[in-house]
């Protein structure tokens, strides 16, 4: 079982325990011991093993080792199945509802058996909770929006989840050896959605083993995977199946020769797909799954690799994140696709949180962690006061805090530490710190965390109002939206880039799998209106640095370029790019020279 497993089951016996009405340190243990999982890098199913190395993880005793124990050697947890015979399996659906807490869910299934999210949506519908205590009529609506959001999602799986399932099901398939030459990843994942409905793998057969024998013989070695709850399908060259999550996976198992034709329309969209087709009829050609030929006598002309169907279709080869139909084949056909951003050019990471808030690692762990990634600078960005669940820092210690990372600077870490803060944006619009706090920080990240059903234009003139503060240089995670669990805050995106670029405010691309914030569509938006973009990874943790992948992908997505991105620069010019604050240019020149005495 790999960490998201695991701390998945953890996380439902502590919510089952909260509906159950148990007392609060002993589900709280079952949730600080999820969170901790789900940041690990290390495999918890290894650390089982050896149980004194587990009982060495913070919170984790006798009893949380044995309990890991368990789930690891059965798979579940017998105090959930317990609570599971109490309580339908459908009420963790119901704590996905953005509205709904563990009490609330009690409370409504102890009064109205709703124990599904039809059930909930129901009795919000008939107006049976506007009276009741805790909830109201604004509850009611926003219960409802919650179920819109719960369906449209359903199904549906973060990016992180899907690359982990593909990772995992692609190194058992290459087990089968020789038979194997390679296993692709095509879909949405590979176009790098924000998130992903099923998973496609495309399996290209070795010489000498395409034979019908060799191919049952890999199917059958493909459905031995241990994560598999159900086959689906086994035909010829395709098996399909799903997951104990639910996700479905379908794998092809394709000649050589096919596979370009067969990762381009595997890897869609199927808009880009329908309009490549049409281009290729209008060229006298016939696109499919299996090879790019001529119309009249079918003769086969490309197939082998996507780059030579698109040549042959006088193309640019286009990267799979562009494939969505969005002009993307006419920039292909003039010359004119962006250079997309890379990994590569990353040299930093803006958003970050450490044990002096709701962080699971120091300052210093946060610095070695993103030293090993390359990184030449990353931002320190604490909650601010505002955030107490965050346990946001006040004046006092935002102020202490700020002189902890320049002393950090001092042990000469490798890596350029910039002292910053995740500042709250408040309902007026106001900044959750003094203009004397602000004025010590080096990256102002500003962010909404409170009063997300403002209406549009109070929404807008929050936003606004934050963006004209002098002191705000970067917006983090937009829209504020977490997949599959919360739609963006309404306003008017318009209106708001345009203040951006006249303030010269940079947006964050938020990289963390549940926000991926902002969106491509937005991201594309930036760029055509000159607004400044830095890809982040909102980190809670050292594991969690990695995610900024995920980022690059969705600005790519965007068809983002490295001059749109300010974190492609070195320190220096990175932190020249950045809007300069009221008294910045002193603070700078202090801090450059520190920093050039200490190399």
């Amino acid at each position: 079982m790999d960490n998201k497993q695991i701390a998945r089951i953890l996380r439902e016996t502590a919510q089952l325990l909260e509906i159950d009405g148990a007392i609060i340190g002993r589900y709280r243990s079952y949730e600080k011991a999820a969170e901790l999982i789900d940041g690990l890098p290390d495999s918890i199913e290894e650390m089982v093993k050896d149980p004194k190395k587990l009982k060495e993880l913070p919170g984790i005793g006798d009893g949380m080792a044995a309990h890991l124990a368990e789930i690891v050697e059965t798979g579940d947890y017998a105090l959930r199945k317990k609570l599971l015979k109490k309580y339908p399996a459908t009420l963790l659906d119901v704590l996905q509802l953005q509205s709904l807490g563990p009490k609330k869910v009690a409370f409504l299934w102890s009064n109205f058996k709703a124990g599904t999210v039809a059930d909930v949506e129901r009795i919000a519908k008939e107006g049976k909770l506007r009276d009741l205590p805790g909830f109201g009529e604004k509850s009611e609506q926003n219960i409802l929006k919650a179920v819109e959001v719960f369906k449209k999602s359903s199904g549906r799986f973060h990016i992180d989840v899907a690359e982990d399932a593909a990772m995992a099901i692609v190194a058992h398939i290459k087990k089968a050896g020789k038979a194997v030459h390679d296993v692709t990843p095509a879909g949405s994942l590979r176009r790098g959605k924000e998130t992903v409905g099923d998973l496609d793998l495309l399996v290209t057969l070795a010489d000498g083993h395409t034979s019908q024998k060799h191919v049952d013989a890999l199917a059958k070695h493909i459905l031995e995977f241990p994560g598999i709850d159900q086959t689906l399908a086994h035909g010829e060259n395709k098996v399909s199946f799903t997951l104990q999550n639910g996700l479905q996976v379908d794998v092809r198992l394709l000649e050589k020769e096919n596979f370009g034709a067969a990762l381009l329309y595997f890897t869609g969209s199927k808009e880009h797909n329908v309009t490549l087709r049409g281009r290729a009829n209008d060229m006298g050609y016939t696109l499919n799954e299996y090879a790019l030929a001529t119309l009249k006598a079918e003769k086969r002309v490309a197939g082998r690799t996507e780059e030579e169907i698109y040549s042959k279709l006088k193309l640019d080869f286009i990267p799979p994140e562009l494939r969505e139909n969005a002009g993307e084949i006419a920039a292909a056909e003039h010359h004119k696709l962006p250079h997309l951003i890379t990994l590569a050019g990353m040299k930093g990471d803006l958003q970050m949180h450490s044990t002096a808030s709701d962080g699971k690692n120091s300052i210093e762990e946060m610095a070695e962690a993103a030293r090993q990634l390359g990184h030449q600078y990353i931002a320190i960005t604490d909650h601010s006061k505002a955030v107490t669940v965050a346990n946001g820092l006040d004046e006092k210690r935002m102020a202490a805090h700020i002189k902890k990372i320049h002393a950090a600077n001092d042990k000469r870490l490798g890596i350029r530490l910039l002292a910053g803060a995740e500042v709250d944006i408040l309902k007026d619009g106001s900044l959750d710190y003094s203009d004397e706090i602000l004025a010590q920080l080096e990256v102002v990240v500003c962010s909404v965390h409170s009063y997300f059903n403002l209406d549009r234009a109070e929404m807008t003139e929050r936003m606004l109002a934050a963006i004209e503060n002098p002191y705000t240089q970067i917006i983090a995670h937009p829209t504020g939206r977490l997949l599959l669990r919360r739609d963006p805050i309404d306003y008017d995106m318009e209106k708001i880039l345009e203040a951006c670029a006249k303030n010269g405010v940079a947006m964050e691309c938020n990289s963390y799998p549940d926000r991926l914030d902002l969106k491509d569509v937005y991201l594309r938006m930036c760029k055509d209106r000159g607004v400044k973009v830095v890809i982040s990874t909102d980190s809670h943790s050292a594991a969690n640095l990695s995610f900024i992948r995920y980022g690059v992908t969705m600005a790519r997505r965007g068809w983002l370029e490295k001059h749109d991105v300010i974190n492609t620069l070195p320190t220096e010019q990175f932190l020249a790019a950045l809007r300069p604050k009221p008294g910045a240019a002193k603070l700078r020149s202090v801090t450059s020279k520190k920093a050039a005495a200490r190399r």
